[in-house]
């Protein structure tokens, strides 16, 4: 039975992250819908559902590896933004005390200035715009 299950399986793309996606989300779908007494929205969360599940398995056994590698790649390019933006905003938080922060006004760029120095001229690393901030 093992060996007839990697025989079917060779070939085939599996999972990924994508995949661990949409089956994580059915999950939350299923367990929410639970407590959900409206009817159109029951009926909606349990419709995606079964189609994220449906999508996921059409995923893991197909044999396009080209597609669904460029599918998870532009879903990993999504969540690391997601990712990278909550961190950045994490470590601003963190500095907060010690720094401002500000932003170029020609570029946008962030530049970190250290608390307490008095009126100074910021230079942009970037453009080398200069600027008169308060730290």
């Amino acid at each position: 039975m093992r060996e007839r299950l990697a025989r079917f399986m060779q070939g085939r793309y599996g999972v990924d992250q994508f995949t661990n996606f949409l089956v994580f989300s059915a999950l939350v779908m299923v367990v929410m819908e639970m407590f959900i007494k409206n009817n159109f929205i029951h009926f909606l969360f349990n419709t995606l559902s079964v189609a994220a599940i449906v999508y996921a398995y059409f995923r893991m056994l197909s044999r396009n590896h080209s597609k669904r590698y460029s599918e998870n790649e532009r879903y990993m390019k999504f969540h690391n933004g997601i990712k990278f933006f909550f961190a950045r905003q994490r470590s601003h938080m963190q500095q907060r005390k010690t720094h401002h922060i500000y932003k170029c006004p020609q570029c946008r760029q962030g530049i970190r200035v250290p608390k307490g120095k008095g009126r100074i001229a910021i230079t942009c690393p970037k453009c080398h715009t200069e600027f008169i901030k308060r730290s």
